[in-house]
């Protein structure tokens, strides 16, 4: 089975951490944000690959928050902060208002059969429900730390915003870019913040869809929050957006206090998946500028492709073009189960060349070759052995070093070295 499993990869190394949501390695460290509280973030020193070494672990206060994504620069350390389990605990929200209906229509309050009939939840997840609507969120926002001292990083700050608090996030030597929720809007926006003082960042510039305007408590064009920003990423003076099930977006961010939309597409039909990353190849090829873009797996409906990959011909912004997608069959794993999600998840944020790598949930990690874009080829594969008594792996981060080593992280458990050796 093992041939099965690797294909133009060398394993180095396996560490046995909580599953993360992210790993961003910068010089011999490497930092992952893990999935659920009490783990927070790890440091490893991963300066000899196939030893690497746990330096230290933040751990969470209470089980309401999660930090599950990190970036760096130099010695300053950034991780979300977000509602754990958001999805689920807003569900309190709807046990209000469904009792308010109640109370109003009938004189009565529901009953717990019927408040998890309509909240699409068990009988036993009623009580968690009431509390978390009794305490509410507060603690949205992200961290920065002083990491310095690898094995002793120091927090310098505790930034609030709203709302569930912030998601994914990009970071540059100037600029935070974080996708969070704000008062006046409807799902996740772009807010950036200078962090020249570490210690009290300051917005300088935030970015919405039109459609996501609900200030004065005006109804905003879209309905619930299905259609909102995932998060950006810096490319020279542009930002691409990712936007779920709204597609993509381009920003010209050459002015921070006043970036303007320069291009919008939406795929949405006939994808059933929401757009998680999309980014430019650095380089052209034969003059053309291309863009890759996954989707994430969600609720899989029977009949339908799994989250996949596109690649698009963004040289023109009023044209952009389909030109390929990449998908993968369930047959090419053999940890395929209806039990976790099998389809795509997030490629490497920092691309080197037109060799992309790409986390399959249950599918592991895909190299695939874009250097002609038009038919997109898998040139090698790992697929993790799940472990913890887990059925299936879910990979979900994948990031490659200076050195192109390649890293990936499991949401459940587990971080993998690799070394890609194509044929």
């Amino acid at each position: 089975m093992a041939a099965d499993l690797s294909r133009n990869f060398t394993h180095l190394a396996r560490v046995n951490i909580p599953g993360g949501g992210q790993v961003r390695v910068d010089g011999n460290y490497c930092y992952v944000g893990h999935m659920d509280a009490p783990t927070g973030t790890t440091i490893l020193d991963v300066s000899d690959p196939r030893n690497p070494v746990v330096l230290s672990t933040l751990m969470l206060d209470d089980p309401w928050s999660h930090t599950h994504k990190v970036r760096v620069q130099g010695d300053i350390m950034v991780v979300n902060y977000e509602q754990n389990k958001r999805h689920f605990h807003r569900k309190g929200e709807g046990l209000i208002e469904y009792t308010a209906t109640m109370q109003a229509k009938e004189g009565r309050d529901p009953t717990d059969a019927e408040l998890a009939e309509f909240l699409a939840v068990t009988v036993a997840d009623i009580p968690t429900l009431r509390e978390s609507a009794r305490r509410g969120y507060h603690d949205g926002g992200f961290r920065i730390y002083d990491v310095g001292d690898r094995r002793n990083p120091k927090l310098l700050c505790h930034e609030k915003t709203h709302g569930f608090g912030v998601h994914r996030f990009d970071m540059d030597e100037n600029y935070l870019y974080m996708s969070t929720e704000m008062p006046g809007y409807v799902g996740n926006i772009l807010i950036v913040y200078d962090y020249a003082n570490p210690s009290k960042p300051v917005e300088v510039g935030r970015w919405a869809m039109p459609e996501q305007e609900n200030f004065d408590n005006a109804r905003p064009t879209w309905k619930g929050y299905a259609k909102r920003l995932h998060h950006t990423q810096r490319v020279g003076n542009e930002l691409w957006a990712s936007c779920w099930h709204a597609g993509f977006r381009v920003i010209d961010a050459t002015d921070i206090g006043a970036m303007k939309t320069v291009c919008s597409f939406d795929y949405h039909p006939p994808s059933k998946h929401p757009t998680h990353t999309v980014k430019p190849l650095p380089q052209l090829i034969d003059g053309r500028r291309y863009a890759v873009c996954v989707d994430e797996e969600h609720a899989h409906k029977k009949g339908q492709l799994p989250a996949h990959l596109w690649v698009f011909d963004v040289t023109d912004f009023s044209d952009i073009k389909f030109v390929s997608t990449f998908h993968m069959s369930e047959l090419d794993s053999p940890w395929a189960t209806g039990a976790f999600r099998f389809g795509a998840h997030q490629f490497q944020e920092v691309i080197h060349g037109t060799t992309i790598f790409c986390a399959w949930f249950a599918g592991g990690l895909r190299a695939i070759d874009l250097s002609n874009p038009a038919d997109p080829t898998e040139i090698g594969h790992f697929i993790p052995t799940p472990t913890g008594g887990h059925p299936a792996p879910q990979s979900n981060d994948v990031f490659v070093d200076d050195r192109g080593l390649v890293y990936l992280i499991d949401r459940l458990e587990g971080l993998d070295i690799l070394e890609f050796n194509p044929a």
